[in-house]
């Protein structure tokens, strides 16, 4: 049943052991149910094992609060060969409240199909059909290639300190 499952809803409840002394919950936790989400979207789209290989344009909008309902909704927005990228959007709300929601987090998150020995896997390919699938396929690529290119940036700052540091060496 792979390539059917575009879109993947998860809840969640922001529990007492999520939240920090400001009763804020960490953003290591948003990203862990992000990576949730993602992987179980990535599973239901490609029918194969996969592993996030990036997260980029990742935005704290607004803050979550403890006993906050917590929704991560993804969306497959581009496919590569064996890549699979998904839009995800964090939203938050009191459930005792007057069911506003709120968007918390926001970013793009990249699958890529494995199999048992760990190499990448074809994935059933993704067509934008609409003008808004066109818009969010290029927002996509675009927020991938930026991160590439802080990927770039860092490596070459790396490159410059052991270079540094073998000059100290003399």
């Amino acid at each position: 049943m792979s390539g059917r499952q575009r879109e993947l809803t998860m809840r969640f409840l922001a529990e007492p052991t999520d939240v920090n002394y400001g009763g804020k919950v960490h953003g290591g936790q948003v990203m862990k149910w992000i990576d949730q989400a993602g992987y179980a979207a990535a599973v239901g789209w490609s029918g194969k094992y996969s592993v996030t290989v990036a997260v980029g344009g990742i935005r704290f909008v607004a803050p979550i609060r403890i006993s906050d309902l917590v929704t991560v909704d993804t969306v497959l927005v581009y496919t590569g060969t064996s890549s699979m990228h998904f839009a995800v959007d964090v939203r938050a709300r009191d459930p005792m409240g007057d069911g506003r929601e709120r968007l918390c987090t926001h970013c793009v998150i990249v699958f890529v199909a494995v199999d048992e020995a760990g190499k990448p896997v074809p994935v059933p390919a993704w067509k934008p059909r609409s003008d808004e699938d066109r818009r969010l396929s290029e927002y996509a690529v675009k927020v991938m290639a930026l991160s590439k290119g802080i990927e770039s940036t860092v490596a070459r700052y790396r490159n410059a300190l052991r270079d540094d540091d073998d000059d100290d060496d003399d």
